[in-house]
């Protein structure tokens, strides 16, 4: 992947400290999406397996994750909601088949 090239550094104090916590931030933010995509990406994996167990256990895993992750808006509830819901219609399906 190719790399942005460089900004020129803020002049102001304030306005290199916030240069220095968008960093940080959007590592935090990027790490907390990837861990998002993974727990619904985990569910997804054992539904098409078709072990209910399994994927009633990651389920449970994966809305304490989105939930937290929805809360703090890096993504919009109702995109959290919708995952959430589409998830447990799948995982419900399971049961039925």
């Amino acid at each position: 992947m190719a790399t942005k090239p460089k900004k020129k550094n803020p002049r102001l104090a304030s306005g290199r400290k916030r240069a220095r916590q968008d960093v940080k931030l959007n590592a935090a933010n990027t790490s907390l999406r990837s861990k998002y995509r993974t727990a619904v990406k985990n569910v997804e994996k054992a539904v098409l397996g078709g072990d209910k167990a399994k994927a009633t256990e990651l389920f449970a895993k994966m809305q304490q994750v989105v939930d937290t992750i929805a809360d703090k808006g890096i993504f919009h509830k109702n995109k959290a909601a919708r995952d959430k819901s589409r998830l447990s219609a799948k995982v419900k399906g399971l049961a039925a088949a």
